[in-house]
């Protein structure tokens, strides 16, 4: 009788057991540092909350490498069920048909409440969201306010005009590096054009059509590329491989630079090394230009197709529990990533804690993507985005190096760039944008 007993329990108990591994999920995010630090937290959290559900949280060591191997993980089959994605592989992710949009798969979300500048990234021409905003980010404007206090300095510069006015204060004052940036595209070419209303890609940047072609070598992107050209040159502007510390917001944090344009989710880091030091505003604008939302930077969070319902189901309850205002607010206080939904940032407010120099970035950033837009500031919808990056940064610091000119680089870039869009059109022939 006792023997019958053991082994109707063991049965259940492996029946138990199956269905908890059913349920067991894995998540692969590209994040290191302190995000990545926060994503574990939340993890662990989530886990803690719950015992239906358990989800582990993978580490790829970067946006890039994430996307390459999430890419071959579903050709093998052997994929997980969700995954952070950054903005730049967005067009990507739509059209390969490996991923269920959030809103189809969770009707029931009310998916309104992002924030205009976080949803519109990655929904459809017919509001329909792609993938779940997660660690969203904008570009700001940092100082150190006791470096530029030193040349008579109170203010945040709001102009280029004025950064190139205080950076030469600066440097006639013994500062070698008055302003730093590492010229990544993400800051110099997307966020520069959407904020001034200009567009780097015809067809308003490929959201009319997989036929676009880039536009960024004339115009008001190509004379800003050319005064940061000018302005190294005069050491007005330090890149990456011009600072002691080798990286640009290493050299900010460590009081190296006096300036940085940098994400929000950079101000975790740069509150912890300079305290009240640091001090943000938005993006710089030229003069005469009217101001356009900034884009939404960071990643969203995707579920992927082929897996079964236990783990669909523990994919939404995980990407439930990231969407609690608490969990947003802890997320942004770790890293300076912005709340993403409107009654995050209520909640925050309504605390108090908005004004505390820890959750700094909140409003701000919220406030420079609700700025006013336009059709050209609403993202990027052009196809090898990822590759193209790595072709803008190739050719642009082969002008920095006096390798060719800026102009030289920029039509090159094009060049390359146009090829990249071509072959993304030919691969998806007779597809309709969604």
């Amino acid at each position: 009788m006792k023997l019958n007993l053991l082994a109707a329990t063991a049965a259940s108990l492996i029946g138990l057991s199956s269905f908890a591994q059913a349920a067991d999920i894995e998540f692969w995010y590209g994040n290191t540092g302190r995000p990545e630090e926060a994503i574990q937290n939340a993890c662990a959290a989530f886990n803690k909350s719950q015992s239906e559900h358990k989800i582990t949280c993978v580490g790829q060591g970067g946006y890039e490498a994430g996307m390459q191997k999430a890419i071959a993980a579903y050709r093998s089959k052997k994929h997980p069920v969700l995954i952070q994605f950054f903005d730049a592989g967005t067009l990507d992710l739509m059209l390969s048909d490996a991923v269920v949009p959030v809103s189809e798969a969770m009707p029931d979300v009310d998916w309104g409440d992002y924030i205009n500048g976080a949803r519109s990234y990655y929904e459809t021409s017919k509001g329909a969201l792609f993938s779940q905003p997660y660690n969203g980010s904008t570009l700001l404007f940092y100082v150190n306010t006791e470096m530029l206090a030193k040349v008579g300095e109170t203010e945040i510069p709001a102009s280029w005009e004025k950064v190139a006015e205080v950076a030469k204060k600066l440097k006639d004052a013994g500062v070698a590096c008055p302003f730093t940036t590492d010229a990544h595209p993400w800051r110099i070419l997307e966020q520069f054009s959407a904020r001034h209303g200009v567009p780097i890609a015809s067809r308003h940047n490929g959201y009319d059509g997989l036929d676009a072609e880039y536009t960024f070598n004339e115009g008001p992107v190509a004379d800003h590329l050319n005064n940061l050209y000018k302005w190294r040159k005069e050491g007005l502007v330090l890149l990456n491989q011009d600072t002691k510390a080798g990286k640009y917001n290493a050299a900010f944090n460590t009081g190296e630079c006096a300036m940085m344009e940098g994400s929000t989710g950079s101000y975790g880091a740069a509150f912890t090394a300079l305290g009240d030091k640091v001090k943000i505003g938005m993006a710089p604008m030229y003069e005469g230009v009217e101001r356009r939302n900034t884009l939404i930077g960071g990643a969203s969070i995707w579920l992927m197709k082929g897996h079964s319902k236990e783990k669909i189901a523990a994919a939404k309850a995980f990407l439930d529990f990231l969407r609690r205002d608490d969990q947003q607010i802890e997320f942004t206080r770790m890293t300076g990533y912005m709340p993403v939904t409107k009654s995050a940032l209520k909640s925050l407010i309504d605390s108090g804690k908005s004004k505390d120099l820890e959750f700094a970035t909140a409003e701000m950033g919220v406030n420079s993507l609700n700025q006013p837009g336009d059709e050209n500031s609403r993202g990027i919808r052009l196809g090898f985005y990822v590759q193209f990056r790595d072709i803008f940064m190739e050719e642009t610091q082969k002008a920095f190096n006096g390798d060719q000119t800026m102009q030289e680089a920029l039509n090159a870039a094009k060049k390359r760039g146009d090829e990249l869009l071509r072959r993304f059109e030919q691969t998806y022939k007779g597809v309709k944008l969604p």
